[in-house]
């Protein structure tokens, strides 16, 4: 394994072995630890000593079903703490494949210039961007560059919204023939990359390169037997609705229990819900000849994905997703999934975070800049920050600046980030983890929606510990590059993951290794936040949630400071 450093102040690329202490760290935990001893935790998110890491999680380029997902770290510009993002594509599996344990970027080029990196094998170089690469967004540059390097290789870029250094934007990734649109969204790592003055990574296909195993049968025994229980799996498997629906399949069952964003989060069920509703997506998509059931990534069993079209069966984009729809869709007041779609499309082009600017627009509409279920308002406000406007960028930077900005002080957003598509005063362990999560609030980070079961959702009790477990489970996917749906089998079999990873490495994982590396990450996430400066007071939800009864059940968010406060007493 090496590690590639690209210092964008002097031009230079290294290619470094692998440090001792980062040997056995990937994704996300390698993230929280690389930041946490070379930068300074304090630094300006967006200067020079902060640094954007690319990074595949531990089963990288090994083919397990469902686990080649790219992590993207770098101190956040929104939350002013930790922050990794990951996506699907095609990177994770061939940096895996390539045996880069992760690209660093490093400092800023003296002039406002942009460079497209190129890694072909272990060949990379620096390349200055011309005039046709500047200020487009993230489907003609993924296009201009795969003409130029070849159609199976893998474009990482950001758009508009990174280049402008606005802290809504995320960064974008190719997957599979024509797939356009994976992003690591969360965060402003598409600033952090703009403020690098990196336009593009291009990463060539690893032709006839597999990853290299310590102990061949263990490794495949435990593969095949995750792969075949995820196959099995009704609700994951080929007649599941993942696979069906995909995640908008949950749309009615969050409208039911009154937790699904409605106008700015002021209600908790939409009424045009049903429209947005996965089946009804699916019987769109289906008469329109477009693709459901579609796969993000090599090796995906699920395949959750679709290829959303017009009414002349044109492409829109892919993949409408639950998140989207609930932040784009019923938080700004529009039950068609046209409008859903055409929204989709342009943050996603423009390189943009469709839960943070769905907020930031639901902010605006609140304002009274669009009217909520205003799809031409709507859309002429998001075409501002492609221009950029004066406005344009401060919807592009966010909900918590938009609504300082226009003096609204209803904004759905914790440690600086915003909510995604659950209301936490109806699904109170999300509302936990939102507020104590150090990635701030994300969905991600421990989603108890589908624990509603075990711990009621409208309670308090129990859901602080609800959280820190379930905090802990996303801190061991964002690591090993699993994707957040594929989690089942291994909550019920730890083992299957320990024997992975030691049929990969041979490093001879016990129960209690496993369990350590899974904690160290979050004790490493909060002592980068601690030393940034961060308090208690920082993992709060906002004050408004804790007072304004959200209908239909009319509950606010109650649960203890205490127990925010106590939710990592036990890690």
């Amino acid at each position: 394994m090496k590690i590639l450093r690209v210092n964008m102040k002097e031009g230079a690329i290294n290619w470094e072995p692998v440090p001792e202490i980062y040997e056995q760290l990937g994704g996300r935990a390698l993230i929280a630890k690389l930041l946490l001893n070379e930068i300074r935790p304090a630094c300006d998110a967006l200067g020079p000593h902060n640094k954007l890491i690319f990074t595949p999680g531990l089963l990288g380029g090994a083919m397990v079903a469902t686990a080649g997902r790219l992590s993207v770290g770098a101190k956040s510009p929104l939350t002013g703490g930790v922050k990794e993002a990951n996506a699907g594509g095609t990177a994770g599996d061939t940096l895996g494949k390539l045996e880069i344990k992760a690209i660093v970027v490093e400092d800023q080029p003296p002039k406002k210039d942009f460079y497209v990196l190129l890694l072909d094998g272990e060949s990379a170089q620096l390349i200055p961007v011309g005039q046709d690469l500047r200020h487009i967004g993230t489907y003609a540059t993924s296009d201009r560059l795969q003409e130029i390097y070849g159609a199976d290789s893998t474009v990482i870029c950001i758009g508009q919204a990174g280049e402008y250094l606005m802290t809504g934007a995320g960064i974008s990734t190719t997957g599979e023939r024509d797939q356009r649109s994976n992003h690591a969204a969360r965060g402003g790592l598409g600033a952090v990359m703009g403020s690098k003055g990196l336009k593009a990574v291009v990463i060539k296909k690893a032709v006839g390169i597999s990853r290299k195993l310590h102990d061949e049968a263990l490794f495949r025994t435990a593969a095949k037997a995750y792969a075949q229980k995820l196959i099995n799996d009704p609700k994951l498997g080929t007649k599941g609705s993942q696979h069906l629906y995909g995640t908008a399949s949950i749309v009615g069952a969050v409208n039911e229990m009154g937790s699904m964003p409605t106008r700015n989060f002021s209600d908790g069920k939409f009424e045009n819900a049903a429209e947005l509703r996965g089946e009804k997506l699916r019987e769109l998509v289906l008469a329109r000849e477009g693709k459901i059931g579609t796969r993000c990534m090599p090796g995906c069993v699920i395949a959750c994905r679709n290829l959303f079209t017009d009414g002349s069966g044109k492409p829109v984009v892919g993949t409408v997703q639950y998140e989207t729809v609930a932040l784009v869709g019923s938080n700004l007041g529009l039950g068609k999934l046209d409008d859903v779609a055409t929204i989709n499309y342009m943050c996603n082009d423009f390189g943009l975070d469709t839960i943070e600017t769905g907020a930031a627009l639901g902010v605006a509409c609140e304002a009274g800049l669009a009217k909520f279920g205003d799809i031409e308002g709507i859309v002429g406000l998001l075409k501002q920050i492609g221009e950029p406007t004066v406005l344009g960028r401060v919807l592009g930077c966010g909900a918590v600046t938009t609504g300082k900005v226009l003096g609204i002080r209803r904004v759905p957003a914790a440690v600086g980030q915003a909510m995604p598509g659950y209301d936490p005063r109806t699904l109170k362990g999300n509302g936990v983890t939102y507020a104590t999560s150090p990635q701030g609030a994300d969905h991600t980070a421990g989603n108890a929606f589908g624990a509603r079961n075990e711990v009621p959702p409208l309670g308090t009790a129990g859901q602080k510990e609800l959280s820190l477990r379930l905090q802990i489970i996303a801190a061991m996917l964002d690591s090993t590059g699993l994707c957040l749906f594929a989690r089942p089998p291994i909550i019920a079999n730890p083992q299957l993951m320990i024997d992975m990873i030691n049929g990969i490495y041979g490093w001879g994982w016990t129960k209690e290794d496993y369990d350590r590396f899974n904690r160290d990450v979050l004790r490493t996430e909060l002592e980068f936040n601690k030393q940034a400066g961060f308090t208690k007071n920082n993992y709060r939800i906002p004050e408004y949630m804790c007072e304004e009864p959200l209908p239909p059940h009319n509950a606010v968010f109650d649960v203890p400071d205490s127990d925010l406060d106590a939710v990592f007493d036990t890690l």
